[in-house]
């Protein structure tokens, strides 16, 4: 349950327990219920499913990937809870806790948190966040315009060095100009990417353009990961761009 990531913009992933429920319509094809619950049979999906803790040694890998980076020049960035959601209220007892504890032992790697459930960050994030950790990206998914608006302003109104979009699946249209205060901020990173595996949604390209052209305008680090059922990404949307971590604003 952590490992090595074929997902483009990460290094690693690390689940540090299984399971969650459907949200929104992204969540209609989610992958880790197909996996996890449909396939291997781990876990229950939703709202009545148990999540449950992964392994003491799944939890050491973190620990070995920090060490392999005092060696070395880059940061691995690593995205958390692939499987699961960070700030979902059925987590296992103590183990956000855990996670959190693991997370500022690490310092060496960018944990890169994306939820669904940006409301409850505030609230579940540790007690000594203030504007947020240096080693932790906050993140949330927003499949349209309609959860652009839901989810981002929760995000926004959260201290953190680094704020994203995971704009994926993209069901709809989406414009990161829109801005309902001043009070809001741009986010500092988007991940736009067309949902893939059985029954795909399909994503209009002219969605990617509308967005990489915001992102551009806004100086947002825009990152193409793929288009509906990974066909080939058109040449003038392969921008593959990471952004740079500031210090945080407070909401």
């Amino acid at each position: 349950m952590g490992e090595n990531t074929k997902i483009e913009w990460c290094h690693h992933t690390f689940n540090p327990w299984i399971g969650c429920q459907k949200v929104s319509p992204g969540c209609d094809h989610c992958y880790a219920e197909t996996l996890m619950d449909t396939r291997y049979g781990r876990v229950e999906w939703g709202p009545h499913g148990k999540r449950v803790r992964t392994s003491e040694e799944n939890w050491k890998k973190p620990l070995r990937w920090a060490k392999a980076a005092r060696a070395g020049d880059d940061r691995p960035r690593v995205f958390c809870a692939s499987l699961a959601d960070v700030f979902d209220n059925k987590a296992p007892a103590a183990a956000r806790d855990d996670l959190f504890a693991l997370i500022k032992y690490t310092p060496e790697l960018d944990w890169l948190l994306l939820t669904k459930r940006p409301e409850n960050m505030r609230k579940m994030l540790p007690a000594d966040w203030g504007n947020g950790w240096p080693n932790v990206w906050l993140g949330t998914t927003c499949e349209d315009q309609e959860h652009y608006y839901l989810r981002y302003k929760h995000l926004s109104a959260t201290p953190a060095v680094l704020r994203f979009i995971s704009y994926e699946p993209a069901l709809d249209w989406l414009r990161i100009d829109w801005v309902p205060s001043p009070r809001v901020f741009k986010p500092d990173w988007l991940i736009c990417g067309g949902e893939s595996g059985h029954g795909a949604r399909t994503m209009d390209p002219a969605w990617a353009r509308m967005v990489r052209d915001h992102c551009a305008r806004f100086d947002i680090a825009f990152f193409m990961k793929q288009m509906t059922g990974k066909a080939p990404i058109p040449d003038d949307l392969l921008v593959r761009q990471f952004p740079k971590p500031r210090l945080a604003i407070a909401a």
